[in-house]
C-alpha cells in the first residue's frame, strides 16, 4: 500500500471519529458537591423547659427571662411548671424526649434522682443542659451547667457576716430545699466561712417559700428571743417573711443583722428599709446565655461544660440608687 493511500485512509479515519464523537451522546458533566448543611437558626429550635416552680421572685423572673427570649428570638419553647415536685419534671422531660425537641433545659428541684431520665435524652440523642441548681449525675449524662457557684454565695455571705458580727454572737440559718443544690451549696460556702467566734443556733427549711419561711422564723424569734445576732436566710422572699415576723416580735431594723441571697427588688427595698445589710447576687435571667448555648449545640459548636454567671454583693448605701434598674 503506497504512503498516499496510508495517508488518505488515516485521514479518513480521524474524520470518521469527529462525527461520531459531535453526534454521540456528551460526556456527562462533573458531579456537583454535596451542598453544606444549612445553619441552624433559632427559628429552628425547639427548647423544652421543665421549670421546678413558681415559689419565689426570683423563680418568676427566670421563667420570665425564657419566655421573654423565646419570643424575641422565634424559639419554640416547650414550658412546663413542675409545682416543686421531681416527679413532675421527670415526665415533662419525658414528654419532650418523645416529642424530639432539640434541647433540654433542666432546673433541677434537687440534685438526686436524675441519672435514669437523663439517660434516656442521652439514648434520644437530645442534649441536656443543666440550669440554676446542679445535679449528682455524672457529667457524662449532660452537656454542660449554666448558672451561679452555690458554694460561693454562701462564703460570700459568711465573709458578710463576719463583717456584720466581728465581736462574734448567734446566727439562725432558714435554709432552703432539702436537697437542692442551692441548699447544700450556701449552706456549706457560709459553714466554710464563718469565723469561729459566731455559732450557727439552729438551722430549719423554709423550702425558699415565703409561706413556709414564716412560721420557721416566728418559732425561731421565741425560742431564741434575747439570744439572736444575726439571720442567714438563702432567698429574699424568706427573708422578707422573716421580716414580717421580726416586725410583730418587736423586733426593730438592724437590731438583728441579715444577710440574705438573690439580689431581687424585694431584697433591695429590704436594705432600703434597713431590715438586710447585705444581699449576695443570684442572677435568674439566663434565658440569652441558656438559648445562645443551645444554638450552638444545634450547629454542631464546643460549649464549654461549665458557665459561671457574673454576680455580687449589694449594700444599702447603694440601693435606692440601683433599685430602679432592678430587672426583677
Amino acid at each position: 500500500m503506497s504512503k498516499k493511500l496510508l495517508f488518505n485512509l488515516f485521514a479518513v479515519l480521524m474524520l470518521t471519529s469527529l462525527i461520531l464523537s459531535a453526534c454521540g451522546t456528551p460526556a456527562a458533566a462533573p458531579a456537583a458537591a454535596p451542598a453544606a448543611s444549612a445553619k441552624k437558626e433559632y427559628k429552628d429550635m425547639t427548647l423544652c423547659y421543665p421549670q421546678l416552680g413558681a415559689e419565689s421572685d426570683w423563680r418568676t423572673a427566670n421563667t420570665a427571662s425564657f419566655k421573654e427570649t423565646a419570643k424575641e428570638l422565634g424559639v419554640n419553647l416547650v414550658f412546663s411548671d413542675a409545682q416543686q415536685k421531681q416527679e413532675n419534671q421527670i415526665s415533662a422531660m419525658r414528654a419532650c424526649i418523645q416529642q424530639g425537641v432539640d434541647v433540654i433545659a433542666l432546673p433541677p428541684v434537687v440534685e438526686d434522682g436524675w441519672d435514669a431520665v437523663l439517660q434516656e435524652a442521652k439514648d434520644a440523642e437530645i442534649p441536656v443542659i443543666i440550669v440554676d441548681r446542679s445535679v449528682s449525675a455524672d457529667k457524662s449524662m449532660y452537656v454542660s451547667h449554666i448558672g451561679s457557684d452555690m458554694v460561693l454565695e454562701g462564703k460570700k455571705a459568711g465573709e458578710e457576716m463576719n463583717k456584720l458580727l466581728p465581736n462574734g454572737g448567734n446566727v439562725l440559718e432558714i435554709s432552703g430545699t432539702t436537697g437542692s443544690g442551692a441548699a447544700t451549696g450556701r449552706a456549706k460556702g457560709f459553714r466554710e466561712t464563718l469565723n469561729k467566734n459566731i455559732t450557727i443556733l439552729d438551722s430549719q427549711t423554709g423550702n425558699f417559700n415565703p409561706t413556709e419561711a414564716k412560721p420557721v422564723a416566728e418559732a425561731f424569734l421565741k425560742k431564741y428571743a434575747g439570744k439572736i445576732d444575726g439571720f442567714f436566710i438563702h432567698n429574699d422572699g424568706m427573708a422578707q417573711a422573716v421580716v414580717e415576723a421580726m416586725k410583730s416580735a418587736g423586733v426593730k431594723p438592724g437590731e438583728i443583722k441579715m444577710v440574705s441571697v438573690d439580689g431581687t427588688r424585694g431584697g433591695f427595698q429590704m436594705m432600703i428599709d434597713g431590715w438586710v445589710q447585705a444581699d449576695v447576687e443570684c442572677n435568674p435571667l439566663l434565658g440569652p446565655q441558656v438559648m445562645e448555648m443551645a444554638l450552638k449545640l444545634m450547629n454542631g459548636e464546643k460549649i464549654d461544660a461549665e458557665v459561671l454567671t457574673n454576680e455580687t454583693t449589694y449594700y444599702p448605701d447603694k440601693a435606692a440608687e440601683l433599685l430602679p434598674t432592678r430587672k426583677y
